[in-house]
């Protein structure tokens, strides 16, 4: 029997994720077959989000490792608690007369000061990061690596045992396997091309920006306040930016920030003032911005937001006459 995606997407919809066919069909293998996903795409098309949503349908927390460059082992996965561990070692230092007053021979000592030594790197002074949270968690967890290609190749080349076995090795205690596999759910935006170690252990996905009625759809479920008419004008201008030659093309969180924009400034038509006045809201690099205005001086005077005007025309004007 095939398995119902519609279940899957209509589950990720209720927590306000639209998911295409393949999205669902990779969330869904990777639960059952308990291998890593690795998502791909521009930045802010929902990739950091699916492993929110994931995190809530499925009733499991949520652990985020937020990667940058210099990430190391320390931040990602452990930190001993040195100062409880100089606090110990007073105490000992207090304790060290009573501890030896018995010791028949300088071999019994030693032998006692060698197991309080090995109360210095026990779990009382282990501050645990992220991969080892969700490691030790006593309940399944959705690890969120987010971003791995800001972080350098040796830390991507140390997630290999994570992903690999799900165990992390701590020298001074050894391998601490997984009490539960998490699901994981790993983010690149591209900015480099990661290790084919890395590419084998995980299922791809790649998410795109969304087709026009995709995103007209998720613009009305994240900002239901905005009309229809407005919201259809909005995801029109951000696809027609995408065209353009642009440092940063407008994502899809930031087309719902202008959608709430908009509401804010009680706009009920697209015209071309308001457009001028907020696409900083879109764009965030100026050499953008100027490149966006001087396409839309040059267009047609006509404002926006005609009601005789066709909305396939209104796309076709945006989308050509703002690249001349």
């Amino acid at each position: 029997m095939s398995v119902d995606l519609s279940r899957v997407k209509d589950s990720l919809r209720g927590e306000q994720y639209i998911a295409t066919d393949e999205i669902a069909t990779v969330m869904f293998l990777a639960e059952q077959l308990g291998k890593p996903v690795l998502a791909e795409g521009p930045a802010g098309v929902g990739k950091t989000e699916l492993a929110k949503a994931w995190a809530k349908i499925s009733t499991k927390p949520l652990i985020r490792l937020q990667c940058y460059e210099g990430l190391d082992e320390s931040k990602a996965l452990y930190e001993w608690e040195y100062a409880k561990q100089m606090l110990y070692t007073q105490l000992l230092r207090d304790k060290l007369s009573q501890l030896l007053a018995d010791a028949g021979t300088l071999t019994e000592a030693a032998d006692r000061l060698a197991n309080e030594e090995d109360v210095f790197f026990s779990d009382r002074f282990l501050l645990a990061r992220p991969l080892l949270k969700a490691i030790t968690s006593d309940e399944p967890v959705v690890l969120l690596i987010d971003e791995i290609d800001r972080a350098d190749a040796e830390f991507e080349a140390f997630l290999l045992e994570v992903l690999s076995d799900f165990q992390v090795s701590v020298p001074e205690i050894g391998t601490i396997a997984a009490k539960h596999q998490p699901v994981v759910l790993l983010t690149s935006n591209n900015t480099r091309e990661l290790s084919e170690a890395l590419k084998r252990r995980c299922l791809y996905l790649f998410i795109d920006y969304p087709s026009m009625e995709t995103e007209i759809n998720i613009v009305r479920m994240r900002v239901p306040q905005l009309n229809a008419k407005l919201a259809q004008q909005a995801v029109e201008v951000v696809q027609s930016l995408r065209t353009m030659d642009l440092k940063k093309s407008p994502s899809v969180s930031e087309t719902i920030d202008w959608a709430r924009a908009l509401v804010m400034l009680n706009a009920d038509s697209l015209d071309r003032a308001m457009l001028e006045n907020t696409l900083t809201v879109l764009l965030k690099h100026e050499s953008d911005v100027q490149k966006a205005r001087r396409a839309l001086t040059s267009s047609r005077s006509q404002p926006l937001d005609r009601d005789n005007r066709d909305p396939r025309s209104q796309r076709r004007r945006l989308g050509g006459e703002w690249n001349n």
